[in-house]
């Protein structure tokens, strides 16, 4: 995953990954080609998936961009899974036995809809993936010391999910994730949670909560080798 840091784009952009967000579109291409030398992947073999902050999974065999979907899952070597972020968490989900993978886009509303769920699932059919040997990640977002959200958002969680604290109510993202993974049967030691809160740690990561329009965007990807 990228971070803010190294990128050619004037401040506050930085490593900014994203031709969405009013960087200079030269910048954002030296931004990426500078990540993906740097991580040694080649550029046209990363497919991205629109996000929509909706539910949408696509099983895909070829790089490129896939419209209205914020998930995507292949069996395909070389293919890498590319998610857009700065305060929804990137989850990423790889089973070694079957060697598939999935990338996906969470943010309190693919969270309701439960689209790591529905990642989960999309393996399981089309690939037979057992949950049990599933290993995943749940990569930096915004982490409830800072995720605060409405009475209609936290209603839609558990009451474990949700904090108040001095009138605010703050949403953990992370935990709600790795609950739902482990209810599908994913080992609780099988799921790594990243510790790093974007809106946080400014000087090393994006975040559209805390900078607003003024915001890049972080990549994070996931992809089989040979």
């Amino acid at each position: 995953m990228s971070t803010r840091q190294g990128g050619v784009s004037p401040e506050p952009y930085g490593m900014n990954i994203s031709f969405r967000v009013g960087d200079d579109p030269s910048h954002v291409s030296r931004n990426r080609a500078i990540f993906f030398n740097w991580i040694g992947v080649e550029e046209h073999r990363v497919a991205f998936a629109d996000q929509q902050h909706c539910a949408d999974v696509r099983v895909i065999s070829n790089p490129g961009r896939y419209e209205q979907c914020d998930g995507l899952v292949t069996a395909n070597t070389n293919l890498w899974l590319a998610m857009s972020v700065a305060d929804c968490a990137p989850v990423f989900l790889f089973d070694p036995a079957r060697r598939v993978i999935g990338a996906f886009h969470v943010g309190w509303r693919g969270t309701a809809a439960c689209i790591v769920e529905r990642g989960l699932e999309t393996m399981v059919k089309e690939f037979n993936t057992r949950p049990s040997e599933v290993i995943a990640f749940i990569g930096p977002c915004a982490n409830a010391c800072c995720y605060t959200v409405g009475e209609d958002v936290a209603r839609r969680f558990s009451s474990e999910a949700v904090q108040r604290v001095n009138g605010s109510t703050r949403l953990d993202l992370k935990r709600v994730n790795k609950e739902q993974l482990t209810a599908m049967g994913v080992r609780g030691d099988h799921v790594e949670v990243s510790a790093h809160c974007t809106m946080c740690e400014a000087e090393m990561f994006h975040s559209y909560r805390r900078d607003g329009k003024k915001s890049g965007r972080m990549l994070g990807l996931i992809g089989l080798t040979e």
